[in-house]
């Protein structure tokens, strides 16, 4: 099967859940015998400037990167309150890289073109105007959802009728887009559950986030230190943000003065030095971007995502699990990935949750490894990249079965 994936971000380095979410499934499809070409955008925010494509995506068949400048601009979003469109949208609507669409689409047949996120659903009339292939859009979540949440935990008005105003255009967008595609892939079954109610009556599948776990070495080691925190995430991604600001207020500001000796290590993509850096003190360490995520990961016992909004699939959260980390979440965070709490992960949804949970591996010291270890083997077992592909490769010939 020869098949275009397009994204809104280049999917390199491997630095960030979408990347990881976009690679590990193109790869798994490689190795089933698919010829899989890239078209993505090159954002000024995850601009990749090497003329060269790296060597790990050598699997793909061809790879094609566009300039896309999709920075906010003030006037555009101050206009945009008097249009119809949504503005999240819209930042990624660009002539070039519908030219280059066109190019590709000329130039090549695919028997199916997947789209990486609601942000290429512009594109759909131009596939449909140069190409008979297949639509798939690949859901990473329902990206509404994600923006209502923070608008829900946002207290100041201005800020929160401004984003109520854009969650409300995305909400309509997003729904409309459903009865554009061919067959909709789905991070997770609530999220296929969320558009079917929003209407989306045609093909679907439910494709979780896959990772190679043989990539993934656990160290153990950790667990015969004393126990320290780390957090890893893109910190330009606004629930990282919202999240990691929660708790630095609500659980490490009292951790701290009861466990003066604990330590926190925060490390993240686009780490923004206005605030973030600004956490730097006594026993919080502010890594920036590291060159090893899992050599970060691997160094601490316990990994805090105190998700308070979001959607979809935590990528960061299976990579902690392969490396046989004890990973405390909320239920948010935890969604769509089946882990049983109190076995494979913790999870806790106040502060007083959260400080208790983390109590409980500061009494329980080496004991936490018999959850990294139980988190490793669960994720061997449920996210194989390749086996999550396979199900969605024969999801994908019984659709073009059919429409032959």
């Amino acid at each position: 099967m020869k098949i275009l994936q397009l994204c809104k971000k280049f999917p390199y380095p491997l630095k960030d859940g979408e990347s990881i979410a976009v690679t590990t499934l193109s790869q798994a499809l490689h190795g089933l015998g698919c010829d899989v070409s890239l078209l993505a955008m090159n954002t000024h925010k995850h601009f990749f400037s090497e003329e060269d494509n790296p060597e790990a995506l050598s699997y793909y068949q061809n790879v094609v990167k566009v300039p896309v400048d999709n920075r906010v601009k003030p006037a555009a979003a101050f206009l945009n309150l008097f249009s119809r469109e949504s503005y999240h949208i819209t930042r990624f609507i660009s002539p070039a890289f519908r030219r280059q669409l066109i190019e590709v689409l000329k130039n090549n047949t695919f028997d199916l073109i997947q789209l990486e996120t609601l942000y290429l659903a512009p594109y759909i009339p131009t596939i449909r105007q140069y190409s008979d292939a297949i639509i798939a859009m690949r859901a990473h979540n329902v990206e509404y959802e994600i923006w209502q949440r923070i608008t829900e935990n946002t207290t100041v008005f201005p800020k929160r009728w401004y984003l109520k105003h854009l969650t409300r255009k995305l909400h309509r967008y997003e729904a409309e887009r459903l009865k554009q595609y061919d067959i909709l892939v789905a991070i997770t079954q609530r999220d296929l559950d969320h558009f079917r109610k929003l209407g989306y009556s045609k093909a679907a599948t439910v494709a979780p986030i896959g990772i190679s776990s043989q990539s993934y070495t656990p160290d153990y080691r950790s667990y015969r230190k004393p126990l320290t925190l780390s957090f890893i995430g893109s910190l330009d991604w606004m629930p990282n943000q919202e999240g990691l600001n929660w708790f630095m207020s609500q659980v490490w500001e009292p951790l701290r003065k009861k466990y003066p000796g604990l330590e926190f290590h925060i490390a993240g993509r686009n780490t923004p030095g206005s605030w973030v850096h600004k956490l730097a003190g006594k026993n919080v360490v502010v890594h920036g971007e590291v060159p090893d995520a899992a050599e970060f990961i691997n160094g601490h016992s316990l990994m805090v995502v105190p998700l308070l909004s979001g959607g979809g699939m935590r990528a960061k959260i299976l990579e902690g699990m392969a490396l046989g980390r004890v990973v405390l979440t909320t239920s948010i965070g935890l969604e769509g990935i089946a882990a049983r709490p109190g076995k494979e992960v913790l999870t806790a949804d106040s502060a007083d949750q959260f400080l208790a949970q983390i109590e409980l591996c500061l009494e329980q010291g080496s004991q936490m490894e018999t959850i990294g270890r139980c988190a490793r083997e669960f994720v061997v077992e449920r996210y194989d990249s390749l086996a999550i592909a396979r199900r969605l490769l024969d999801s994908y010939l019984t659709l073009t079965a059919e429409v032959a």
